[in-house]
């Protein structure tokens, strides 16, 4: 199997387990090595370093409206005013903490798990139930599977989102137990719909207060008989359905596979490559053994396959490329950025279903190229790009692809770029939609 270059393996790997690097980070990355480079995104420490300037943001349940109607009228649109505010404080919050993480393994993989265990602020509504969870999936992000997937099937904010809140021993609501057992934990093909109307009753009785966000399991509303799932029975409750389902091969099978797809490749493993795999994941999920398997995989460094951006992704590289954080831009490129990302089809904490966001060649219409431009101009048109305007104008195209660490363009886009070579903002906004820098080869 032909192998990417050492420089363009590491560039690879700075793209997939983090958000891209350029530069003099990338360049300094590079120098030291691929093992080097492994080592310093899965060290302990690291993985948890470098987030310095984005503190949680303190969001508090707003006061729930009250009184007559007229009075209630006010309420109503002022709890509403609350509720769009803090949604916006919540995105433009994790925008920051994703391009400021100095090492950002598990910040990556926050935004991964919050794909995976898609939850949309658009039901939940409440922002501080969002952050509580963004929280859980970091804490975890790079731990252990099996500790996630039991704070998810009782968090608050999915239990809004999946009806859990409804589930109740007389009046069993499945969606919760559905989407768990297929997006979250198994796969389709891997459990009944007797698996699922059981699983439905070991998830009854839990219960969000919507004044503190706080859930907790109502004893009377859940139904402690045995039930039957997957061939195991017991008087199962929530924490003994997840032990249930990850006891299965098919969860460490499909947890693996789903890494492999939105880090790797649409492609799966080799058959050696995935035995070592599910070997490094254990019994309980050990993620961060995992990732260091995918990371040394040969298929990893297979110059065969590449990945597109997501909006996000590409996003935040390019911010973090050109020194960039979006709280300190002025209001307007702020507002123009998340726009941007509107039109482009991904807002943080508002994936568009519980399958979360589409990968690959979805992302690259028409309409997001555009939207893309529009963004990569903000941004550009705010960056400090003295090192294109102190070079050459030969040797401003070489200067883009280092700023944003590009392995090389090819003819046709490097003869675009140096068409505008004299204009440093478009220069770096056209690069930044090239397919060499959208699509991580």
């Amino acid at each position: 199997m032909a192998e990417l270059s050492e420089a363009e393996s590491v560039r690879r790997l700075a793209d997939r387990f983090g958000f891209g690097a350029g530069g003099e980070g990338l360049a300094a990355l590079q120098q030291r090595g691929y093992d080097s480079a492994v080592e310093t995104l899965l060290s302990p420490g690291g993985t948890d370093a470098g987030v310095h300037a984005t503190p949680d943001p303190r969001l508090e349940i707003p006061a729930r409206p009250a009184g007559g109607k007229e009075a209630d009228r006010a309420d109503r649109k002022e709890f509403r005013r609350q509720l769009k505010a803090q949604q916006l404080t919540l995105t433009a919050w994790w925008l920051d903490r994703m391009v400021q993480a100095n090492q950002p393994l598990r910040e990556r993989l926050t935004w991964f798990w919050h794909g995976h265990f898609a939850t949309s602020v658009q039901k939940v509504r409440l922002a501080p139930l969002m952050l509580r969870q963004n929280q859980t999936l970091r804490s975890a992000a790079v731990g252990s599977f099996t500790d996630l997937a039991r704070a998810l099937i009782v968090d608050p904010a999915m239990l809004i989102w999946l009806d859990g809140n409804d589930n109740t021993a007389k009046a069993p609501n499945e969606n919760l137990a559905r989407e768990f057992m297929e997006l979250f934990a198994l796969g389709h093909g891997h459990y009944s719909e007797t698996d699922v109307k059981e699983a439905a009753r070991s998830l009854t009785g839990w219960k969000v207060n919507r004044q503190t966000g706080q859930a907790m399991l109502r004893a009377k509303q859940h139904d402690d008989g045995d039930k039957t799932v997957l061939g195991q029975t017991g008087a199962f409750g929530a924490e003994d359905l997840v032990a249930v389902l990850l006891d299965q091969q098919a969860s460490a099978e499909f947890v693996i596979g789903r890494l492999w797809f939105r880090l790797v490749s649409v492609a799966g493993p080799g058959v050696a490559t995935t035995e070592k795999l599910l070997a490094a994941y254990g019994n309980h999920g050990d993620l961060s053994a995992t990732l260091r398997a995918i990371a040394v995989a040969p298929e990893f460094r297979d110059p065969g396959t590449s990945m597109v951006k997501q909006p996000v992704e590409w996003l935040v590289g390019t911010a973090r490329a050109l020194g960039l954080t979006p709280s300190e831009l002025p209001d307007k490129a702020r507002r123009r950025l998340l726009v941007g990302l509107r039109s482009m089809g991904q807002v943080p904490f508002r994936p568009p279903s519980v399958g979360g966001w589409p990968a690959g060649a979805g992302w690259l219409t028409t309409a997001s190229t555009a939207a893309r431009l529009a963004t990569a101009r903000v941004l550009a048109a705010e960056a400090d790009l003295s090192t294109i305007r102190q070079a050459s104008t030969k040797s401003r195209t070489e200067a883009v692809r280092r700023l944003l660490g590009v392995d090389a363009f090819t003819a046709r886009t490097a003869d675009a770029i140096s068409q505008v070579a004299d204009r440093p903002a478009d220069a770096v906004a056209l690069a930044a939609v090239s397919p060499e820098y959208v699509v991580s080869r």
